[in-house]
Order: structure tokens, then sequence, then C-alpha cells
């Protein structure tokens, strides 16, 4: 099929079968941060904005957001990076990056990555620091020598590639703080930041060298576009002819007057007044949940999920720590249990979800920090016992149910084949008897403990039940095959 640069046709676009399969990827923010490795809070963003909102911007947790945070006098990092580093220029750390790019091992990574059962790779080819990891021909007018001479994006996508996995490459097209280096603050300072001026062209242009020389299989943008939508409809159009199974997000809002308008302060201040009213109440902020373009692929709630079955494909994307640049104050306390990222998988896979898994490498050695890796090999060893009920599946009917038993309720997941339908019990307790209710299963079906084999089981009014196998292993999770799969 042929595409033409117009939103009845893109959106005609299909996901491919390759991603809906995949179910698993792995997300990498590398950079210049990762040399201090430093963050204003251990806490989730969602509440750095309810509890900070006026400087929530320059608090976040994310570590790859370090330039900024050290523009905003008496934030936390503004503190660290004079008592550590004398205020040096944030271009100071470019040199002792560089130095460990020399010594990376794109091998050793994609190794790792296999391992865990990730499908596909989404590496951060350039962040908001504006510095590029690989050789771009097209030079930023604003800071000299701003990229990487070793071509870590091709590299990697050799490596990732060899192994059969899917390579995606984000790029942050909303901000670039070499072409608009004002502190940011508010949400509606980040808004209202994307730069004009040369950066659109700046921006389209290596956006199409990353396409034309890396042949993405996945176009992951950040924040925003900084063209209008004509412009952006024929890159999307031009990509999809050239890359036949390509996808792209849901981070492409492209520039209209209603944007624009947030470059007025009066705009900008009704709009953060309104902002922080919302972040102030008592609920939970739930991570952030990026506006619809008029054009996209798959969605991507950020450190947030959905509560029930999506009609449209979608991918949870989150860091196994609050950051997803390398913290080096992050203990293994601060990151998730491998129980949690393997319930948060299963709750999205059941609801037409992915899970993009961030790692954060090093500075100053350029690996993975085993507080990751540990987690990685784990989920690996899961994912691999399980992957009938994971890879290829779709959601059932509906998302959620639940194993009961004399003592405790346990949460399920469901995903389904054509054929067989998969319960994912969220609990590394398995009793020996439980019961699921409003489930109706053929008399000649055959129900499978998956690593175990099949299991006894008897129809009860409303559900079943079902006698298991006595518990011999640490998985935080474990999974019943139905088959043949129920209406």
């Amino acid at each position: 099929m042929t595409y033409d640069p117009n939103l009845a046709s893109l959106n005609a676009h299909r996901v491919p079968k390759w991603y809906d399969d995949a179910k698993f990827g792995i997300f990498i923010h590398w950079g210049m941060w990762a040399i201090p490795g430093f963050a204003g809070s251990s806490g989730s963003i969602g509440d750095i904005f309810r509890d900070h909102y006026d400087k929530a911007v320059a608090m976040t947790p994310y570590t790859e957001w370090y330039e900024n945070a050290i523009k905003v006098p008496g934030t936390p990092s503004a503190r660290f990076h004079a008592e550590t580093y004398d205020n040096r220029p944030y271009a100071d750390f470019r040199d002792p990056f560089l130095e460990t790019v020399e010594q990376w091992n794109p091998d050793a990574w994609a190794d790792q990555f296999a391992r865990a059962g990730a499908r596909y790779v989404v590496l951060v080819t350039k962040h908001h620091d504006g510095f590029c990891l690989w050789p771009s021909n097209v030079r930023n007018p604003k800071r000299d020598n701003w990229f990487s001479k070793r071509d870590i994006v091709g590299e990697l996508g050799e490596a990732v590639r060899a192994r059969g996995m899917r390579y995606g490459l984000y790029y942050s097209g909303g901000i670039d703080w070499t072409f608009n280096p004002k502190p940011l603050r508010t949400l509606g300072d980040f808004i209202a930041s994307v730069p004009r001026g040369k950066y659109p062209a700046y921006a389209v242009a290596q956006m199409r060298e990353l396409i034309d020389r890396y042949e993405p299989s996945i176009l992951w943008n950040d924040i925003s576009w900084p063209t209008p939508l004509k412009p952006q409809m024929q890159l999307f159009a031009d990509y999809y002819n050239e890359i036949a199974d390509g996808v792209v997000n849901d981070r492409w809002m492209p520039v209209s007057w209603k944007s624009n308008l947030m470059r007025l302060p009066p705009v900008r201040r009704s709009f953060d007044r309104a902002v922080r009213k919302r972040m102030m109440s008592d609920a939970p902020q739930k991570g952030i949940t990026p506006p619809k373009p008029p054009h996209y692929d798959f969605r991507t709630p950020e450190y947030a999920t959905f509560d029930d079955i999506s009609p449209g494909k979608w991918e949870a994307t989150r860091g196994m720590s609050h950051s997803f640049g390398f913290n080096r104050n992050d203990t293994d306390a601060d990151y998730l249990t491998t129980a949690e990222i393997v319930h948060g998988f299963a709750d999205a896979v059941s609801k037409n979800g992915n899970l993009l898994l961030n790692v954060g490498p090093r500075g100053d050695d350029g690996t993975i920090p085993p507080e990751q890796t540990k987690r990685l090999d784990a989920f690996g060893a899961w994912i691999n016992r399980n992957a009938d009920a994971v890879y290829g599946t779709r959601p059932w009917g509906k998302a959620h149910g639940a194993a009961v038993t004399e003592s405790e309720t346990i949460e399920l997941r469901f995903t389904c084949t054509d054929s067989t339908l998969f319960a994912h019990a969220l609990s590394a307790t398995r009793p020996e008897r439980v019961r699921i209710a409003d489930i109706a299963v053929a008399e000649t079906a055959r129900i499978e403990l998956l690593g175990h084999g099949a299991v006894a089981w008897s129809s009860e009014a409303g559900g079943i039940a079902l006698t298991l196998p006595p518990k011999t292993d640490a998985d935080p999770a474990w999974a019943l095959a139905i088959t043949p799969k129920p209406a």
C-alpha cells in the first residue's frame, strides 16, 4: 500500500502483527546526564508535580533532565552541581561521556536484552539536551560537535537485529535545550518551550537522516513535534512508504495556533493555575498520559496504565526506578521488584498493551547497573517459562478476574490465542485448591498449569474449581492454559 500525506490515508495504517505480538521491549536512556547521575527527587514524577508544582520540571526524578535542573536556583540538583562540579557548564560532561563511549560494548547490551525476552529495543538517539548518539551530518547551529563520532545508534542496531529483535529510535522532537536554553519550572514553561527559528527544519532533517540511515521499525518521538501538521503528514507518509511495517507513537502533537498561545505569559499562567489546582488534589497522580495527536499507531502512558482493555494498541512506558536515566543514589530498594514488573507486564498485555521497560546505563563505564540486570534476568526467566501465555496473544473478553481460596483472593489477568485462554495469577502464592468464578469451560477442556502439565478440575456453579500441584518454584506469577478457549 502506498501512503499519501493526508490523515485519511495515514489513519488507514494498521499496527503491524510483529508489534502486536512482541509484547516486551527495552527502552535505553544513556547520555551525558549519566556522568553526574543525579536527580532532585527520588519520588514519582506525579508526586513531584503535585507537591512542588512551581519548580516541578526542575525537581523531576528524571536524571536525564539534569541540565535544566541545575539552571534553577535552590533546587537539589543546583546545590549538588555547585558542590560537586563547581558550577561547571553542562557541556563539560561531553568529553568524559565520550571516553566512556569508547569502551562501550553493544553486544553485551544486546545479549542482556535477548536474555530478558525482549522482542524490540528503542534507543534514545537525542534527548532534551540535544546531544546526538550518532555522527549526524545535520549539524547543530547552536553548539559545535554536539554528537558522538562513534555511531552508537548504528552499532547497537546491528547488535540488536543480529539477535532477532526489532529496533526503534527515540528522538526528542519537542524539546532541545541547545536551541531554547531558558530554564523551565512549570508544565506551562515546558509546553511553551518548543524551539522555533531554525529548529523545526533541523529536527525534520535529523529525523529523516535517522530513517534513511538506520531504517527503524519504530519512530518514538517525545513531547511534541515542532512543525505544523502538513509537513508532519509528509514525514509519516514517507516513513511508511519506506518502512512498510513501521510504527509511530503518540507524542507527535504538531504546532498549531492553540500551542502558540502557550507562549503568551497570561495564557501560560492561567494554564499553570488550572494544572496546579488539579495536581493539588488528594488523588494520587498516575504518571503521564500524552494527549492524542491527529495521527499515531499506539499510545504511550508513562508510569501509568489503563483501567481496562483498550481498543487501540498501547505501550506502558516506565523505568525500573523513578528515573529513566542512571541515578547514582538509587539503591536496590528504589527499584521495582521482579514481581511488580511481572504483574505490571501481565496487566498491560491483558489490556492490549506492550511493556517498554527502561534501562539507564552508567556514565563511567557504559554498563547496565547490576540492580537492573538482576531484574532483567529474573524477568527473562519468567517470561521464557510463560512464553505461550504472552507472545502472540490478544486480550480476551475481559482483562480482570479472581482466583479465590479459603484464605485469599488472587488477581487474575487474561490473554488468549485463537484456541486457548490464559489466566495469569498475579501472586507468588499457589494454593492447592482455587476457584475461578464467571468462567464457563467445556466439559472436554484441558486445563494446564504452565510448566507443570495438566491439572484436575471440575465445574462449579458459575465457575470452575482446580487442584494445583505443590509449589516448588519462586515464580512471582503463574499461568493456567484452558483449551478450548471459553467463549
